[in-house]
């Protein structure tokens, strides 16, 4: 049985140097950190308006805290891209030392 073939996307893409690659890949770390930054955000907000509710004694205590804990979840798995992330640019600034 043979492989399938299939067309390389990758053909008609320009030629790019090793800085303009490198570049690239810190541009695309500032637009994963602009995406965190939005969940952030929304997390944050998430929490304010729970508090907000919990006083004016729309929730629960176990509401609020289960809130908490969905925020705390949310804002962990950040933290774990933020590290992936941080060896990215350490990564590509290696890289830009050699260039």
């Amino acid at each position: 049985m043979s492989l399938p073939n299939l067309p390389n996307p990758f053909n008609n893409l320009p030629d790019f140097d090793k800085e303009n690659v490198l570049l690239f890949l810190l541009a695309t770390v500032g637009q994963e950190e602009l995406g965190l930054a939005h969940i952030i955000n929304a997390e944050g907000e998430k929490v304010q308006a729970a508090v907000a509710a919990f006083e004016k004694r729309d929730i629960s205590i176990e509401q609020l805290l289960s809130t908490n804990e969905s925020v705390s979840s949310v804002m962990k798995r950040v933290l774990q891209k933020e590290i992936l992330l941080d060896f990215k640019v350490d990564d590509v600034v290696e890289l830009l030392k050699d260039h």
